[in-house]
């Protein structure tokens, strides 16, 4: 498939909401493209769903060793704990500030939004996100707003797993 893009998804080792890595994971996957999990340290992350452990996944990739040069877009999947501990490692951010820098899709739902804001790449962007985090999106420059998905040129974000379907409808706009 000439188009096929490679997708990086980012997450810490544990703290991963379940669903929303791998809902995008089976949407991009399913449409032909290539998908890798990039987390600061090798070897498994833990997927929660909500508070309880679920399946773990393995890493493809240290942040270490990943390039945006490798990849055509990054999702950063949600869960409280995974972008928190995202937000303090700076290779990540780093990373993070990276994709958004060299304009490719960044799609980021729940609470992953909290790495954009470490990255300090919010500024006068229009975005949504679960709520506690508005005042942090504001506080960094954005604009938010409880919709279901918003899309701000290549920034795509989404509240919750309920949101999912439309995220990932948006996710694959981007890439095609």
């Amino acid at each position: 498939m000439a188009d096929t893009k490679r997708i990086a998804f980012l997450t810490a080792a544990e703290g991963i909401e379940a669903v929303e890595l791998t809902g995008p994971w089976d949407a991009v996957t399913g449409a032909g493209h290539t998908a890798a999990l990039i987390s600061p340290e090798s070897g498994e992350v833990q997927l929660f769903n909500h508070l309880d452990k679920a399946e773990t996944r393995p890493v493809d990739v240290t942040v270490a060793d990943a390039s945006v040069d490798d990849y055509d877009a990054l999702v950063l999947p949600g869960g409280v704990a995974n972008p928190d501990a995202l937000r303090t490692d700076e290779a990540a951010v780093a990373l993070v500030k990276a994709f958004v820098e060299a304009g490719k899709p960044v799609a980021a739902i729940c609470h992953a939004p909290w790495t954009l804001v470490e990255a300090g790449v919010l500024d006068g962007k229009r975005l949504t996100s679960w709520p506690s985090l508005q005042t942090d999106i504001r506080n960094a420059g954005g604009t938010w707003v409880d919709e279901e998905v918003v899309e701000d040129g290549k920034l795509i974000t989404s509240r919750n797993p309920e949101d999912l379907p439309a995220f990932n409808k948006a996710l694959l706009a981007a890439l095609s």
